[in-house]
């Protein structure tokens, strides 16, 4: 298995690292060329406005959304849960819409709101997640077919819809492998 890592910026060495501790071999996508052999994509947390703009520059939004139409699971942290939302609230920037949700950018607040919570995702087993809150987004709603994942303070920071996995904090930040492994054995079924 070969899992790509969006690497135009944001914490993309942190997931890389992760992934190789789950036994997985990365490829830094940064060109649409580097798309060709992966199995599944992280996008990771980062500037969303940013992020957006790269991915027009790079070329890589159509080529993303055609793999995710033909089955690649995608993993998106914080910036990389934006990317993938339907809409975002307030704002028209470029995104993926891949899932079903609406987000809001910062809603946590800024820089120096950011936080660490003990979150619980039953998926995970009973041991609660710490989860690293860095100018996070929250999901306001979410589709008929998400499946939400947890919630910090009634606020949806977790979900996923089919191939698709989405988390508003930064597991990559943590010795956690849990959500990451979790991708690897769901995401693929």
């Amino acid at each position: 298995m070969l899992v790509g890592v969006l690497a135009l910026q944001g914490a993309f060495r942190e997931h890389e690292v992760i992934l190789k501790r789950c036994g997985v071999d990365t490829v830094q996508v940064r060109l649409p060329h580097h798309l060709d052999k992966i199995d599944g994509l992280v996008i990771p947390g980062g500037e969303s406005t940013t992020m957006g703009k790269l991915l027009n520059e790079y070329q890589l939004f159509q080529p993303i959304k055609e793999k995710a139409g033909r089955g690649m699971p995608i993993f998106g942290t914080c910036a990389g849960l934006i990317m993938l939302a339907k809409d975002i609230a307030v704002s028209n920037q470029p995104r993926l819409g891949l899932m079903d949700i609406v987000v809001e950018r910062n809603a946590f607040g800024r820089q120096l709101e950011s936080f660490e919570a003990d979150i619980k995702i039953l998926e995970l087993g009973l041991e609660k997640f710490k989860a690293i809150f860095i100018r996070a987004p929250y999901i306001v709603s979410v589709g008929k077919d998400v499946k939400v994942l947890a919630n910090y303070e009634e606020k949806i920071v977790c979900a996923s819809q089919g191939r698709f996995l989405a988390a508003a904090f930064h597991p990559e930040l943590t010795e956690d492998t849990r959500l990451h492994r979790y991708f690897l054995e769901n995401m693929y079924i």
